[in-house]
Formats: structure tokens, sequence, C-alpha cells
């Protein structure tokens, strides 16, 4: 019998958990996320409204035009939908959401929230150690923002991060749980095998080109960009190469199937690939956009590098889709 079968992903919902009256740790983490997406609606509202707040004298960002308008509104519009997501995970109509519909903005959450997450609290480790300088100092003194509002909107994004994951895991296990428990099980086509090596093939090219810039390397980024190499920056290099590396080893254990626990691989493939595809797409837009400063575009490398990314997290992502198609119900 195949092993994969055995374990249907779908549960009806009279067997559900009803989670119309969720405990105090979840109306908690509620009220965490809610909270912590205020600073940053906040701003965004004050900016379309016209307001220069956290705007220094002298920022490209004081300047008006659409394109700013545009950008204001749709982020204000991603960070608007962690309420709706939040509701999602924690009403009675929550569990009746059709999955795709679900599955699909988590996944982007995860990857656009991720990197954030461990890069914010990478940088704040590493100057708690006594290196690097204020956060996102360099950026202040062009100047673009204020300090203080790197510092609010990066900690209000990874307390969404934290509690996010926090509530979706409990739903994802009432729902979809039987989906990852046991083992990684049989072998999966050798088709998806060639798509998985392509994912940790591509993947490791990617982390290091990251870790190499991480180290000080210099080649491809361009004279700004090399001279503006910090701490900070090793950080966020550093970070988007583990989860290209995360992305790659989580599709290759997925397809190879085995002994080892389901949820480990997943987990690895769901946070890689999520973030390998949203952040690389988030760059890729922002880098051939318009250019904030009226300079040239961005140098041919890190362009290619945000594609790599982006190739990661699609193949990964199909694995990972091949796997779970594989736990439905026979």
């Amino acid at each position: 019998m195949n092993t994969r079968e055995t374990h249907p992903s779908d549960l009806t919902e009279e067997k559900l958990p009803s989670p119309s009256r969720p405990g105090a740790g979840r109306r908690v983490l509620r009220a965490v996320a809610l909270a912590a997406t205020v600073p940053y609606l906040g701003l965004k509202t004050l900016w379309l409204c016209g307001s220069h707040l956290g705007i220094p004298e002298g920022s490209v960002l004081r300047e008006p035009g659409p394109f700013f308008t545009v950008a204001n509104s749709v982020t204000l519009a991603m960070d608007a939908c962690v309420i709706l997501l939040v509701l999602v995970l924690t009403r009675p109509w929550g569990i009746r959401v059709p999955g795709p519909l679900l599955t699909v903005p988590v996944f982007v959450a995860t990857g656009l929230l991720t990197p954030i997450l461990l890069g914010f609290s990478g940088q704040l480790l590493v100057r708690a150690l006594g290196f690097g300088a204020e956060p996102m100092g360099q950026a202040a003194r062009e100047p673009f923002l204020d300090p203080w509002v790197f510092h609010v909107v990066y900690t209000g994004f990874s307390i969404q991060g934290l509690a996010l994951a926090a509530l979706f895991v409990p739903y994802a296990r009432e729902r979809w749980g039987r989906a990852w428990r046991g083992v990684t099980g049989e072998r999966l086509p050798s088709s998806t095998g060639v798509v998985a090596a392509a994912a940790a093939a591509v993947g490791l090219a990617v982390a290091g080109v990251f870790l190499y810039w991480a180290f000080g390397g210099a080649a491809g980024l361009g004279a700004e960009r090399a001279a503006a190499y910090s701490a900070d920056t090793a950080v966020v290099s550093a970070v988007h190469a583990v989860c290209a590396v995360a992305a790659g080893v989580g599709a290759l254990l997925l397809a190879r199937g085995g002994t080892l626990r389901a949820r480990w691989p997943l987990g690895l493939t769901w946070v890689g690939g999520a973030a390998t595809l949203s952040w690389g797409a988030w760059m890729a837009i922002a880098a051939l956009g318009p250019q904030l400063d009226g300079g040239e575009g961005p140098p041919v490398a890190p362009v290619l590098i945000y594609a790599g990314q982006m190739i990661t997290g699609l193949l990964a992502g199909t694995v990972l889709i091949r796997f779970l198609a594989t736990r439905r119900p026979g």
C-alpha cells in the first residue's frame, strides 16, 4: 500500500476542533498580531494624507508623485491583509475558507516576513555584540527616513510574523494535520526528483553569491552598493543565503522520501521556498521599477540573483505541492 495515501490531508468539519471559542493563548496572539499592524498602517495612512512624519528634509519621499501614492497604497493594503488573515485563523467561519484562498496569502506573508524577522533580530544581535551601526543608519544619512521609523516598523513586522506563525500552526494542524503526520514515506516520482535537484542547485548557487557578499565581496554589486557594505547588510545577505539553502534542502528531502518525520522537510520547504520566491519577486520589482534617486538602474548581478531566488522558490513550491498531493485520500 502507498504509505502516503494513508494520510489524508482533509478532515471533515465535524472532526475538526471548533475554533468558535479560541483559548486564552489564541486570543492573546490575535490581539498582539492586530496591534502589531497599527504602526505601519498608521504611518502609511498619514503619508497618503500628506503628512511627512518620519520623513526628514531632503528625502526623496517628500517629492509628490503618483508612484509614491501607488506604492504606499499597495503596501498599506498588503499589511491590512494581515488583519484578515488573523481573523480567518481565529474566527468560526475561518475553518470554511477554501484552502487556496488561505494558504497562498499565508505563503506570501511567510516569505516577506521571515527575512525581516531573521534579519532585524540578527542586526540587533550584531549591534549588541558591538558590531555594526545604528539601524539603517546609512539610509538615514542619505536622508531617507528617520531611524526610529525602521525600529518601529520592523519591530511590528517581526511581531506580526511570530504571531501569525503561532496562529497558523495550530489552525493547520486542526485542518490538515494528517498531511504532515508520520514520515516522508515513499520516494516521489523521478520527474519531481529532478525538480527538487534543480531547486537545490539553483538555491546553492544563490546562497553562494549571498554569502560572498555577506563576507565583504563586492563583485557585481556596483560602486555604490559596495561602498554601503556594513555588518547590517552582511546579516541581510546571510539570511537570504540561509533561506535559499533551506528551500533546496527541504525539496530534496521531500522528494527522496524515507523515515524522516515529514514536518521537518515540509517546514524547511515552506519557509525557505516562500522566502526566496516572495522576497526575490519583491526585490526584483523594486529594482526594475522607477529609481527613487533618479540614478541608473541596479547592476545586472543583483537582478539575476533575485531571479534565482524566484526560480528556487517556484521549484521548491512545486515539490511541496506534489508531496502534499500524494497525501490526499486515495
